[in-house]
């Protein structure tokens, strides 16, 4: 990856991880797409490889993540889902021309087209915050416990009961601070269970 960049936060769905290159929106938030380099660089990381991107296409790029945001946050949290949202995932989906191929060793690959590349990785995004917000796919939407992120997570976990979006950062910030809390007061810090 490009240095002087915050590292990206990849996670197993496409769509919530799209979401995820921009976390702490609750509190110092991180931009982890600030220019069109970036994004070609985070797209080329799940198979969604362009030449290139201009200050445009990064626009709709983060506008379809802010819905995507918008409507998952929604869809966990049991309200209606914002209609400017639904119009601007339906758009990036229905604008994009990907098709999905398979490979001779039997797994799916994305062909984009050569005039619309970026256009046909944001359908292809918006394609799968689609599934995901729907309930097509067996797991649960949620949002991270951690104040400062709320980043929506699919959950798929045998439970249902994942607390964090990702355990390696905010699931262990806040166990660290609950810890740090209980030494500073003398009493023992509390479980967590993720």
């Amino acid at each position: 990856m490009r240095t002087g960049f915050p590292d990206f936060r990849l996670g197993s769905v496409l769509s919530t991880s799209f979401t995820g290159t921009l976390s702490e929106r609750h509190g110092d938030a991180v931009e982890r797409i600030p220019t069109p380099q970036r994004l070609v660089d985070w797209l080329a990381v799940y198979g969604l490889a362009v030449d290139s991107c201009t200050t445009a296409q990064l626009d709709l790029a983060r506008e379809l993540r802010e819905s995507i945001h918008a409507a998952a946050t929604a869809a966990a949290i049991g309200d209606a889902l914002p209609a400017p949202a639904v119009h601007a995932i339906n758009s990036r989906s229905t604008r994009g021309r990907a098709a999905a191929v398979l490979t001779p060793e039997g797994e799916r690959q994305w062909r984009l087209g050569p005039a619309s590349a970026v256009e046909d990785a944001l359908g292809v995004i918006a394609a799968d915050a689609i599934c995901l917000i729907s309930g097509e796919r067996d797991g649960r939407l949620a949002l991270c416990a951690s104040p400062t992120c709320r980043a929506a997570f699919f959950d798929t976990s045998r439970s249902r009961t994942r607390r964090w979006c990702d355990m390696n950062t905010c699931g262990n910030r806040q166990k660290k601070a609950r810890f740090n809390a209980g030494r500073h007061s003398g009493r023992p810090a509390p479980s967590d269970t993720p």
